[in-house]
């Protein structure tokens, strides 16, 4: 399956222990999915519960339509067989259907534009409907996240070949564009707490990116490739010395606000995911940057537990502080809005990392799958 990808191809010619990390994880994935599906929809999580012989199982919790549209775009990525051995007999264009179903009781910004971009690519008989549906909730929206405005224009350059999306694509250009200060705060219009409204966390960089890459790829766009070439240079220069994506930025001058969580899909399919069509776009390459990131995995300093353990054989979430409350972002981001670099370095000691969630979402199986696997594959 993972041979035969380019991408995969390009990290073993780099660090061949990087690409070997990655076929494991891409395999389990497959192996793990289905335990995250049932009835046609997928989980909001898979939840690890240790057992009394030190081994793991895991169960689902909750459904989510948001991760099932993650998860449906990497299940294109897999063989028609691949698709409905984790979908009970289903394939991608049926778990489509299902999700377009229910597009008209979503008011979710983001979770439209999931479904929307899911359909464009498979070219979806649904696809007129859900940008339809994009444009009325768009349209209500007001000021929006950015990880969902980024999703718009990422759901209408994957429609662009099929139906004309020109003067919405426009808007959501513009509004993607005019957001972004050194880097991307949380929400394209200010609308976030005073004291964390200059904050943007690593979702909010990644996703700008990603869409404005394929934006120039598209057409041919080299305002949009100048701000995500931007955007990626200043969170690579930030990435941490063992090879971390941090999680929140000051958008005013692209530094780390704070560092923790260090999740598990920003390292293995996230980053990866828009850097490499970064780079495909015609961008500048990040790949030492990728490789490091995957690393982490592998070695996190944070921590002597195993982040993917052979049995359930996924990549646990993330690697937090101690700090329930959040205080330590909260704080950091109240001390860096009044002076921006301010540290505050005794949290560091009183919270330090090294918390395991012993859980794993659908969708990070999802953007692995995306992130790493061909286009056309499932075709």
């Amino acid at each position: 399956m993972t041979t035969a990808s380019p991408r995969v191809g390009l990290v073993a010619a780099s660090d061949p222990s990087s690409a070997t990390l990655l076929e494991r994880l891409l395999r389990n994935g497959v192996r793990v999915l289905p335990q995250a599906h049932r009835d046609g929809s997928f989980a909001f999580t898979l939840a690890g519960a240790q057992q009394g012989d030190g081994g793991w199982r895991v169960r689902r919790v909750g459904t989510s339509a948001r991760y099932a549209a993650i998860t449906a775009l990497g299940l294109m990525r897999l063989p028609e067989a691949g698709q409905r051995q984790i979908l009970a007999g289903e394939d991608c264009h049926d778990l489509v259907g299902r999700l377009a179903k229910r597009l008209d009781t979503m008011t979710s910004l983001g979770d439209v534009a999931l479904v929307c971009w899911a359909a464009a690519e498979a070219g979806h008989s649904e696809l007129p409907h859900a940008l339809g549906r994009l444009g009325d909730v768009d349209r209500a929206a007001g000021p929006a996240d950015v990880v969902a405005a980024a999703w718009v224009v990422t759901a209408l350059v994957a429609a662009r070949p099929q139906h004309d999306v020109e003067r919405h694509l426009a808007a959501a250009r513009r509004r993607l564009l005019a957001a972004r200060d050194a880097v991307y705060p949380h929400t394209t219009g200010g609308a976030a707490g005073w004291y964390r409204s200059h904050v943007g966390s690593f979702a909010d960089q990644v996703y700008p990116v990603q869409a404005l890459a394929r934006l120039h790829a598209s057409t041919g766009d080299p305002e949009a490739l100048a701000a995500a070439d931007s955007v990626a240079d200043m969170v690579c220069r930030a990435q941490g010395d063992a090879g971390q994506w941090w999680w929140h930025y000051d958008s005013r001058t692209g530094s780390v606000v704070e560092g923790y969580p260090v999740y598990s899909v920003h390292q293995h399919a996230m980053a990866p995911m828009a850097l490499l069509d970064l780079a495909e776009a015609g961008g500048t390459e990040h790949l030492t940057a990728v490789c490091r990131g995957l690393r982490w995995l592998a070695r996190p300093p944070e921590t002597d537990e195993d982040l993917m353990p052979g049995e359930p054989g996924i990549a646990w979430r993330k690697v937090a502080r101690a700090d329930r409350r959040k205080a330590v972002r909260g704080l950091r981001a109240a001390a860096t809005r009044l002076r921006p670099g301010l540290r505050l370095s005794a949290l560091d000691r009183l919270f330090p990392p090294g918390a395991v969630d012993h859980e794993c979402r659908p969708y990070e199986l999802g953007w692995l799958l995306y992130a790493w696997l061909p286009a056309g594959a499932g075709a």
